[in-house]
């Protein structure tokens, strides 16, 4: 026994679990705990704490039961199951369920571990502490039940582009409901969910998922997803199989720029369809295709074009959805005119050149998708008219030039000869006579 002294209660005396008090003035108010006040004493619990944590636990795996008392003063620990059958007093087992086992024992906790869960281990366990009156804290446990493999069905197998379908995916026999989510490819869709108790107080849910397909969803895959708290990641999947109408592009393999007159044409058709299309047919639109074109499956030849033959040409392809086509428009442009070679024109003295040409026009490679242009004729005229002018004046002024300048050649050969009195003479008295040839000699070039 010990004796306190606190501010208003001068003598306390203690006993185990209770603490007894004469309180100096009985008009002092109770103290946070007392239980009552007889006769001027005043009885007040010590404060010990019994408590408990709420488990949840997947059928099949192992939950952990935990009684902790704090301040605990030698009192007994012991735990009940939801049928108030005693399970561990202190550290013994009385009853014979192989499946708890203690974990630990001591003044402050009593720790059972119950393996195997089931469905009927579920309920409220019970925290006893031998106290008087004795206290209780509960337990509850829950038992988690995954849903099994979801089931995923659709209503079409195969579909077509525009059509809508429907598809159901079925979590069976949950504890609690599962819930279903919907993605097609990266989207998700909203279904609408029915959820069925059974009579095994197991949940199944069914969701229900309505859309509409196009071509882009072809192979697409479609997933129901389960969440669960007792699975992770489970789902299942469908992948969409849409049939559609072809789709067709027509492609100019030759010739990459221009069309002109006199050369080749070779179109390609291109297309794709589910079902692949089985029929491939060229056609001009408004007209008939040139006789002696040449079709080969999808792709369309025509040799030396000419103007005859601008107009549009059309490529269908069909399989058993639908049809569709592409249309190429053939506008044939002039042949390229031949540039020039060079003109020259010599004299001894000048050398003059003249050279022709003439712009390259730059068009789009397409036939039908830019205006034609033409040369001017009129213009490269008056251009040679105009070189040809000047050369005829050049010619003139060089014929005035070398008759001016036409005179006598005079030489050195006859020098001295013209005080001679014969020819004889002459030759023999000349500065250029044969004897001195062979030192001054004269050249005409």
């Amino acid at each position: 026994k010990a004796h306190l002294r606190t501010k208003g209660m001068p003598r306390c005396l203690t006993s185990k679990s209770t603490l007894m008090c004469a309180p100096a003035d009985p008009s002092t108010p109770l103290p946070d705990g007392a239980l009552f006040s007889y006769r001027n004493m005043t009885i007040i619990l010590k404060n010990q704490n019994l408590v408990t944590d709420n488990v949840t636990v997947v059928e099949g795996e192992m939950a952990i039961i935990s009684c902790r008392v704090k301040n605990n003063d030698d009192s007994v620990i012991q735990l009940l199951n939801p049928n108030r059958q005693t399970i561990y007093f202190r550290d013994m087992r009385p009853l014979k369920d192989s499946r708890f086992q203690l974990v630990n024992f001591s003044d402050n906790e009593l720790r059972v571990s119950l393996s195997n869960v089931s469905l009927s281990d579920e309920g409220r366990y019970v925290c006893q502490l031998y106290t008087d009156p004795p206290q209780e804290a509960y337990a509850e446990i829950t038992v988690l039940i995954p849903p099994g493999n979801p089931i995923i069905e659709a209503r079409d197998e195969v579909l077509s582009e525009g059509n809508e379908t429907e598809m159901t995916c079925t979590a069976m026999s949950s504890k609690p409901a599962a819930i279903i989510r919907w993605m097609k490819g990266d989207k998700e869709l909203p279904g609408k969910p029915k959820v069925e108790l059974t009579y095994d107080k197991m949940y199944t849910v069914t969701s229900r998922l309505t859309f509409t397909v196009s071509k882009e969803d072809d192979g697409v895959p479609v997933i129901c997803i389960v969440d669960h708290p007792a699975v992770k990641d489970f789902q299942a999947q469908k992948y969409l199989e849409v049939q559609y109408k072809p789709e067709v592009k027509i492609v100019v393999e030759f010739p990459q720029g221009l069309t002109r007159e006199g050369e080749n044409l070779e179109l390609s058709c291109k297309f794709r369809g589910k079902p692949e299309p089985q029929r491939v047919n060229w056609l001009k639109v408004d007209d008939d295709v040139p006789s002696h074109a040449v079709i080969t499956g999808a792709d369309l030849y025509i040799e030396n074009l000419n103007k005859s033959y601008n107009g549009t040409y059309r490529c269908v392809a069909s399989n058993s959805i639908g049809e569709a086509y592409d249309d190429y428009t053939l506008y044939v442009y002039d042949a390229p005119t031949t540039t020039p070679k060079s003109t020259t024109a010599t004299t001894t003295t000048t050398i003059i050149t003249t050279t022709i040409s003439y712009p390259e026009i730059n068009q789009d490679s397409r036939a039908g998708e830019g205006a034609p242009r033409t040369v001017d004729h009129a213009v490269i005229g008056g251009v040679v008219a105009v070189v040809v002018f000047a050369m005829l004046c050049l010619l003139i002024v060089l014929g005035r030039y070398f008759a001016r300048h036409k005179g006598t050649y005079f030489t050195h050969e006859a020098k001295g000869a013209d005080d001679a009195a014969d020819a004889d003479t002459a030759i023999i008295n000349a500065e250029g006579g044969h004897t001195n040839s062979d030192e001054k000699k004269e050249y005409y070039i």
